[in-house]
């Protein structure tokens, strides 16, 4: 039995884990709507990425017997001004779940929860590479966005990632 506090904020995380995949699927329709079929494809990409992580969570509560509770997930509430401000509310996205993380880590130490800390090392290292890779493209655009010929060329190689699953053993 996990401590009630850690369950707690791991059923949090499941919530945000969904409602991150659902706010990517809607920037992935955003850019397909405006023929930026690359983008949209890594953001398709994303959703199944934060999809998979709201699963570990869940399977990581059932291992453990806990009970997993699934709340609403919220609409996204972002409307489009450019490109760029997709990657830019991306890019904040990620630090907020990063955030979140570590507020779960904060309490898995407190009470002395090794396990769940341990779990959690994957989902921070996990972290920090969807920030990097998010940044990434935001600079990635600055530098060639405003370029048609150098947007086309970015929206293709956009195009060409693919989805691997995680490979966390919980």
């Amino acid at each position: 039995m996990l401590n009630k506090k850690i369950t707690e904020a791991i059923n949090n995380q499941i919530n945000k884990e969904f409602f991150s995949s659902y706010l990517y699927l809607d920037f992935s329709n955003y850019y397909y709507d405006n023929s930026l079929n690359g983008f949209g494809n890594w953001f398709g990409i994303q959703t199944q990425e934060e999809h998979a992580h709201a699963m570990l969570f869940l399977k990581y509560l059932q291992n453990n017997g806990e009970k997993v509770v699934l709340d609403a997930i919220a609409k996204p509430d972002v409307i489009f001004t450019s490109f760029k401000q997709a990657l830019d509310e991306a890019y904040k996205h990620e630090l907020f779940i990063s955030q979140s993380i570590n507020d779960i880590y904060a309490i898995a130490y407190e009470v002395k929860d090794f396990k769940t800390m341990q779990f959690l090392d994957w989902f921070l290292k996990e972290q920090g590479e969807e920030e990097k890779n998010v940044d990434e493209l935001c600079k990635r655009y600055e530098l060639f966005g405003n370029d048609p010929r150098g947007l086309y060329m970015l929206d293709s190689e956009l195009a060409t990632r693919t989805f691997t699953p995680p490979s966390l053993v919980i």
